[in-house]
């Protein structure tokens, strides 16, 4: 199997992950309640909310998943060459992730999917030894209970409805004020995630760890290759028109036919979004070793923990009341260059920074606390 740090695939993959899940972020970061939560009014806007909310909303954290379950794998086998207890190495990670979870939360994004990563991570261990194809059939029920906490949702909305806040509140305001309304935000921010990420989140996680298993992402491995140009038609047939009934709802007028046929376009999000990140999974897949990213794009990916962190950093010092003020200033036409722009910036500093370091901040300190103190440094994070 081809070497996990050295393959262009996973490579790419992680790069793609955290530029869709900046897109994603940056409008909650960027823009008051009243313009993430209804229709935008400009048709630039409305453009870009759509493009966001059928190719990039519940695709790249469930990508970002997917590797999270991979590397869950990966992280295994190595604490087992290694000697060490993969037990004692996951709990600790797990632990430090969830604290650098809930301060991310507070000090610099209430979306924060860290703590949620945590806890699915902690639900999913016990699956690490099972065969791919019960791995394949969780996944497939935790989108079936996707569908049940999609419908909780909805029906917590129409009973009641979210109140908006002001739009010169909050995250315009000094640094103390948007780490109060952050506080604010984060418990019903959390039980939001949690009913609308945390099934898919657990299902990719339990499709990554059978890729791992059955080395999908080896470029090497050229089965997977063919059976990917035979599955991508099909997986673009089902999925784009799922996600564009689902982006109608989210973003745009609805489909037209009435509130069920509105509520269908909004739980139909639970399949169209796997499926179409199987898809963009597929084309990575198929381009395999031809996709050369530049070196400090893949250092970054490899410490794609300190790049998602620093997202929301920059974000802050360029949209809060402490940093440049920009809050509310951009719409979402805007704000869609304007998060790839910042997601590549993220990712060029932290790859600089493990150019020089060996590796980003946080993956030093996850590092740390994971593994014992007499073992050895070269083993794999």
């Amino acid at each position: 199997m081809t070497t996990p740090d050295r393959n262009a695939i996973v490579d790419t993959l992680r790069t793609a992950a955290l530029i869709g899940i900046c897109v994603v972020n940056l409008p909650y970061m960027a823009l008051p309640e009243a313009q993430t939560l209804s229709v935008a009014q400009a048709e630039p806007d409305q453009i870009a909310a759509m493009v966001t909310s059928v190719f990039f909303e519940a695709k790249f954290f469930i990508l970002f998943s997917f590797l999270f379950g991979w590397g869950m794998d990966i992280q295994h086998r190595a604490a087992e060459r290694a000697g060490a207890d993969p037990g004692r190495r996951h709990w600790r990670r797990m632990v430090m992730l969830a604290m650098i979870g809930v301060l991310h939360a507070v000090f610099v994004f209430s979306g924060d999917i860290l703590l949620l990563y945590s806890l699915v991570g902690s639900l999913i261990w016990p699956l690490r030894r099972a065969s791919p194809g019960k791995l394949i059939r969780f996944a497939l029920v935790m989108i079936a209970l996707s569908l049940v906490c999609l419908m909780a949702i909805s029906a917590a909305l129409a009973v009641s409805p979210p109140i908006l806040a002001d739009a010169g509140s909050g995250l315009a305001g000094g640094y103390i004020e948007t780490v109060l309304a952050r506080l604010i935000a984060w418990p019903e921010t959390l039980v939001f995630l949690i009913l609308f990420q945390g099934p898919l989140a657990a299902g990719a996680f339990a499709a990554g760890l059978a890729a791992a298993k059955l080395d999908v992402l080896d470029p090497q491995a050229t089965r997977w290759g063919r059976r990917c140009a035979f599955a991508l038609p099909v997986l673009l047939a089902i999925g784009l028109p799922l996600n564009i009934a689902y982006g109608l709802v989210a973003s745009g007028p609805g489909l037209g036919w009435g509130g069920l046929a509105d509520l269908a376009g909004f739980l139909s999000i639970a399949v169209g979004g796997p499926v179409l990140t199987l898809a963009y999974i597929c084309i990575i897949r198929l381009a395999g070793d031809h996709l050369k990213l530049p070196a400090l794009l893949v250092l970054a990916g490899r410490n794609s923990l300190s790049s998602y962190v620093l997202q929301g950093v920059l974000a802050g010092l360029v949209f809060g009341g402490y940093g440049l003020g920009l809050f509310g200033q951009f719409g979402q036409a805007w704000l869609l260059p304007i998060s790839i722009a910042l997601a590549l910036v993220s990712m060029m500093l932290v790859g600089l920074c493990a150019r020089l370091t060996g590796r980003g901040p946080l993956e030093f300190v996850l590092r740390r606390v994971t593994y014992d103190a007499g073992e050895s440094s070269s083993a794999k994070a």
